[in-house]
């Protein structure tokens, strides 16, 4: 089934946004690229109106969920992704695309989805048996607890 094109969405909302490594290959090879990930995302949201509200670096790709207006969630994250390709290639020799496709976009619905999809984001490591709680692995985070 084909994504519904962004501007059928609501102008401003709470989104589960999710970009992949290009083939599925690993993006945050080490702790160095994660705190450059997160350094261009916590830069990219200053003074924008897009609020992060969980968080989750995996190897080959990220989970994010945050509230804001579509466009500038839209902006972000291609400012982010495409900073943090730039200095990946550059750190690892390496050319061409970093990131798989365009990020994909949920919208959120209600506050009980927005529990569910912010557990699910601090979950991801578990279910990938990286790690045995969500509170084990680093790269999570979220507003609402790290529970799952």
């Amino acid at each position: 089934m084909a994504r519904l094109p962004r501007s059928v969405f609501p102008a401003h909302g709470v989104w589960h946004v999710t970009t992949r490594g290009v083939e599925r290959r690993a993006v945050f090879l080490d702790r160095a690229d994660g705190r450059e990930f997160l350094l261009q995302l916590w830069r990219a949201v200053d003074g924008r109106d897009v609020r992060p509200l969980a968080l989750c670096l995996m190897p080959n790709h990220y989970h994010l969920v945050a509230e804001g207006a579509r466009d500038a969630l839209s902006r972000t994250l291609h400012r982010v992704n495409g900073l943090y390709a730039m200095r990946f290639n550059d750190r690892y020799a390496r050319s061409g695309h970093l990131w798989g496709d365009r990020f994909a976009l949920r919208q959120i619905r209600d506050d009980e989805h927005l529990r569910r999809a912010c557990e699910y984001v601090v979950a991801n490591p578990v279910r990938a048996r990286l790690c045995e709680a969500p509170a084990d692995w680093p790269w999570s985070w979220s507003r609402l607890g790290r529970a799952a």
